[in-house]
């Protein structure tokens, strides 16, 4: 009965067409439980549909009226993120990106994970430089981070790992009193034989702290490094005696040579998690292993572990997000810098428009999965644009423009009108000065058309001011010459648009956002030029 009640309501809602896949999908939105008999409902539906379909509309209304008709049930859409999990007390959770260069899209997907949980829980959300590989540090990007992420999620705490040395310096001591790392001097090649026969090398034996001492005063990059005694029969051989920290004397370009002794990912990760009372966690899933690591050493000193959400990787199709090799371009002069509107980088959006809010809404959507996904430019930018355009269509003011302008004479009686600053929204308006000269980008064949704004004409003249319908008039919009000023507006494909704009585009603020009519939304970039940046459309 319930399957041929939804064929039924399908049929009418399509014109008298049931489709079996819909009429499946509600099948399963009213009693999940029926997935388990999958093949015996999806038999049932054909027959379904074949009967139905068989009937004219009218038999198909009279017949669902009969059966009291159907409720129809859609899958509840989650909002927001689900719950992080075993919450108690003040939620503290951190993002932690390489000064390689600016945030780019990637960063802003799991920084505004974190963001977003840490707001709706309350909590205290840390940005933290992972910078203690002193020979792959762009030094701009200290600041850049810094102020793309309060751009971005605004108040953060924000620490820098090289600045917290002696901080993991006094943890390593601990360890060392409680007999859990040891320095190891064998040859890399060696020792991974020891992993591989499950054997403990035997510097593993070797006690105090002579060697930790030397670490700073004798021995040679790459002659000892500081391991976690963990045990070397373990099943998973990157759980084995797992290096800590280890000798570099390449200059620092924040610290100088004031050190030599830097940790290791999992170290500083640990040490930093542990000293600032990081509670949840958000990182890739390629990081399990690393994430075992960490718990090992928090049981270590009998301490809770954050809780670790876990993540698939993202694979942005269609534009570079590697900082390494963007930076070259720009060295290059293949972009005009980090902020050039045709890159995935926070200036770059920044100065098109986007409002931080719309990464947060980007971030939700794609929420905490493990799955890897493969996202075009295309698909980015449509998601993006939708949330960015819902959160500013209605406070943005329209403006006449056109671009690459021809001029055309209309005759007609209309001096100056009022303009509305927004069709629905009570925004004010402004004075525009008509004349009978224009700018327009259309093509005025045959036929009425009709001046956004201002009048209907044909072959030249004014027919009427209001709007009618009865002409049928194909709207175009134009832009009086009285008063008229250059624009160019920078296109997000490298082009320039070069037009013609109202007068009243002079009283914006430079960083103020505009639709031009009909058009896109832009920003204006420089008031000096009045250069705009294309947004969307």
């Amino acid at each position: 009965e319930l399957i041929l009640k939804l064929a039924l309501a399908n049929a009418v809602k399509f014109k008298g067409k049931a489709n079996p896949g819909a009429v499946i999908g509600g099948v399963f939105a009213h009693d999940a439980s029926l997935k388990q008999k999958a093949k015996e409902v999806s038999k049932l539906v054909q027959d379904a549909v074949k009967k139905v379909n068989a009937m004219s509309l009218v038999e198909q209304e009279k017949q669902l009226a009969a059966m009291g008709g159907v409720e129809e049930k859609k899958r509840e859409r989650r909002e927001g993120l689900k719950p992080l999990p075993n919450v108690s007390g003040k939620v503290v959770m951190r993002f932690e990106p390489s000064p390689s260069g600016p945030l780019h899209i990637g960063h802003a997907y799991v920084g505004s994970l974190n963001s977003a949980y840490c707001k709706e829980n309350d909590g205290q959300f840390i940005v933290r430089v992972s910078d203690t590989n002193p020979e792959n540090i762009y030094v701009p990007a200290y600041e850049q981070i810094k102020e793309n992420a309060e751009w971005l999620w605004g108040k953060v705490e924000y620490y820098i790992q090289s600045d917290r040395m002696d901080i993991y310096y006094d943890y390593m001591e601990k360890m060392f009193d409680l007999g859990k790392v040891y320095v190891c001097t064998c040859d890399p090649d060696n020792f991974r034989e020891y992993v591989k026969e499950k054997k403990g090398c035997p510097c593993r034996d070797v006690k105090g702290k002579d060697r930790w001492k030397s670490m700073f005063t004798s021995y040679k990059q790459g002659e000892a490094v500081v391991r976690f005694k963990s045990t070397m029969d373990r099943k998973n051989p990157a759980m084995r005696d797992f290096p800590l920290m280890r000798i570099n004397d390449s200059e620092h370009p924040r610290q100088g040579k004031k050190y030599r002794v830097w940790p290791l990912m999992n170290w500083s990760v640990f040490v930093d998690d542990l000293s600032t009372g990081v509670t949840h966690s958000i990182r890739g899933k390629d990081h399990a292993d690393n994430e075992k690591r960490q718990r090992l050493m928090f049981e270590v000193l009998g301490k809770k572990a954050p809780e670790s959400l876990f993540v698939g990787r993202i694979n942005f199709e269609g534009f570079e997000v590697s900082c390494s090799k963007t930076k070259v371009k720009i060295e290059n002069g293949e972009y005009t810098g980090w902020d050039d509107i045709r890159i995935p980088f926070i200036p770059a959006l920044k100065r098109r428009g986007y409002l931080p809010e719309v990464f947060v809404k980007y971030a939700e959507d794609v929420g905490v999965s493990l799955n890897d996904k493969s996202v075009h430019i295309k698909e980015f930018f449509k998601v993006l644009n939708h949330h960015n355009k819902e959160l500013i269509d209605a406070k943005t003011i329209r403006r006449l423009f056109v671009g690459n302008p021809k001029e055309i004479t209309i005759s007609n009686d209309v001096q100056e009108i009022m303009v509305e600053n927004h069709p629905e929204n009570d925004l004010g308006s402004r004075k525009v000065l008509v004349g009978d000269k224009f700018y327009v980008s259309d093509e005025i064949g045959s036929g009425v058309y009709r001046f956004m704004h201002l009048f209907n004409f044909e072959n030249g003249k004014m027919v009427s001011k209001e709007y009618d319908a009865d002409l049928k008039a194909k709207i175009i919009h134009a832009v009086p010459m009285s008063g008229a000023i250059d624009v160019t507006v920078m296109m997000d494909d490298g082009t320039t648009l070069v037009g013609k704009g109202e007068k009243s585009l002079l009283d914006l603020e430079e960083g103020a956002l505009v639709q031009f009519e009909r058009m896109f939304f832009a920003r204006l970039d420089s008031k000096k030029d009045m250069r705009f940046v294309y947004l969307h459309g």
